[in-house]
């Protein structure tokens, strides 16, 4: 099941062990080189200091948050070696422009859809210019659409192109390349 975004910002996280709430989660955890959030941006309730919660250690999505088993899942972003580089990355979707074949702009990333299960990011929703937004309204992006992405942008195959059946399926298998 797809789910927008909003959905994973601004998430109490809430212990199993207590039934209460640990900490509050900001902002998604998202690995630019295969566009899959890898855990999320916390703020210990009891320390005041920034954590992070891996998506694996997430037990279950409650209407409250998120459940955990206690708050020793929790970990600081120095204990996360295997994550560091998407840790000083921090990549954030939102606002990155989007642009296809030789730099021609088409907007910027307004919003994301994610798969809930696997926690990958299925779809870009691109914010078009003033007039291509009032006449075309908004661009979704697939991601076997995505060629690139960087710091700076996100490269994606022109919308008018059709894309291949054998050119979809080698592009689902593998991953969006990052360059720096």
């Amino acid at each position: 099941m797809l789910q927008l975004s909003k959905t994973y910002y601004d998430q109490a996280i809430m212990s199993l062990r207590t039934g209460g709430q640990i900490a509050f989660a900001t902002e998604p955890l998202i690995n630019p080189k295969n566009l899959k959030i890898e855990g999320f941006f916390c703020q210990d309730k009891f320390e005041k200091k920034e954590l992070i919660l891996l998506t694996q250690d997430i037990r279950d999505r409650l209407p409250q948050g998120f459940a955990v088993d206690d708050h020793s899942v929790l970990a600081e972003p120095v204990d996360l070696v295997r994550h560091r580089e998407i840790l000083e990355i921090r990549y954030r979707l939102p606002g990155k422009p989007v642009i296809a074949g030789k730099r021609k702009k088409l907007g910027k990333v307004v919003d994301y859809a994610v798969e809930a299960e696997t926690m990958y990011i299925q779809k870009l929703y691109v914010g078009q210019h003033l007039l291509k937004s009032l006449t075309k309204g908004q661009l979704s992006v697939t991601r076997d659409r995505i060629i690139e992405i960087t710091p700076k942008h996100i490269k994606i195959k022109d919308p008018k192109e059709p894309i291949k059946h054998a050119e979809k399926v080698t592009n689902s298998a593998t991953a969006p390349a990052i360059a720096r």
